[in-house]
């Protein structure tokens, strides 16, 4: 006859930490960058945001058109020749910093806590993030660009948890968007909003020792 040994209950499953790459992993390094460069090309910050980034959402962000491709828009709204569109991007690259505390915090996790990297990324980041050593950092790397969805979409959360095969109620979620930490409370995970990596450690630390029912709602901290 089968069934649980001794009396044993059966355990209990693995929690989930599902973390943000840019702006939690890899440091914001876009507002630096867009000072200066607004300043070498004579527009406002604002411009020259709206040229990189405006309308990708729907584009480059969900992989419906690749870097090559949106990096020739970005030229076209700039005004750019290649030589300057060249020293931009090597720019833009060498500005991306890795947290390393938090990165090997994250590696120290796996076998404790079912963990994932949830990104709104362009279609080069896995080749990136591999260039970079740092595939191994989570059991998931979910990244928008790949899925098709990106966040606050609720099916790139809905995809991650179905990868990790967890519950939204046995998930921390982390990122430095107020609104995608929200649209991760609104399927039922925990929410923490990332606002240093010590407190980002100390979040998920609580998060992974509590008890089930301490588990859910939001995070102020």
């Amino acid at each position: 006859m089968f069934g649980s040994a001794a009396g044993l209950s059966p355990a209990r499953p693995r929690k989930a930490v599902l973390i943000d790459l840019g702006g939690v992993l890899v440091a914001d390094y876009m507002p630096a960058a867009a000072a200066a460069w607004s300043a070498r090309l004579g527009i406002t910050q604002p411009a020259f945001l709206a040229a990189l980034f405006g309308g990708s959402d729907g584009q480059v962000l969900t992989g419906q058109v690749s870097e090559p491709a949106w990096w020739a828009i970005v030229a076209g709204r700039l005004q750019a020749d290649p030589a300057l569109m060249a020293d931009l991007r090597q720019d833009l690259a060498s500005r991306e910093v890795w947290d390393e505390a938090l990165v090997a915090f994250l590696r120290r996790l796996r076998g404790q806590a079912k963990t994932a990297v949830v990104s709104n990324a362009w279609p080069g980041t896995r080749a990136r993030l591999a260039e970079a050593g740092k595939l191994d950092i989570a059991d998931e790397i979910v990244l928008s660009c790949e899925a098709g969805y990106a966040k606050p979409d609720p099916r790139i959360y809905q995809a991650t948890l179905r990868g990790l095969e967890a519950r939204p109620e046995d998930a921390l979620f982390i990122d430095d968007t107020p609104g995608h930490v929200g649209a991760a409370q609104s399927l039922g995970m925990t929410g923490h909003l990332h606002t240093s990596s010590a407190g980002t450690i100390t979040r998920i630390e609580n998060f992974l020792a509590a008890p089930p029912s301490r588990i859910g709602g939001s995070s102020g901290d």
